[in-house]
């Protein structure tokens, strides 16, 4: 769920079928936070554009106890934020390279 900008959100012990997908990126990164269920897309969509359209700098903050999934979530966050940088070059989501954010996830 969502509270403000604030997503609070459960790590299920199983994977959901294209809950992650690029589908999923390529729906979220056309609306702004609550206009679509949460979800951890539209909080790094939210990040983006503050931090692209108002140059506003961000900060993501993921806590949560052993094994409540910060480090998926992380990685999440970074498949999104390296999908929309490579988006605003000109590559369409489906046709992105996988370079970057294979770069950044290694880091």
């Amino acid at each position: 769920t969502n509270i403000g900008s604030i997503l609070a959100s459960v790590n299920p012990y199983k994977p959901i079928p294209g809950l992650y997908s690029v589908d999923a990126i390529d729906l979220y990164r056309q609306h702004r936070l609550g206009e679509l269920p949460p979800h951890i897309f539209a909080t790094a969509n939210e990040c983006y554009c503050c931090l692209w359209k108002r140059h506003d700098s961000q900060c993501v903050l993921i806590s949560g106890e052993s094994g409540a999934g910060k480090t998926e979530s992380t990685k999440l966050l970074l498949k999104f934020l390296s999908a929309m940088s490579q988006t605003s070059l000109g590559a369409p989501v489906s046709e992105k390279s996988m370079h970057v954010e294979e770069a950044i996830l290694e880091s």
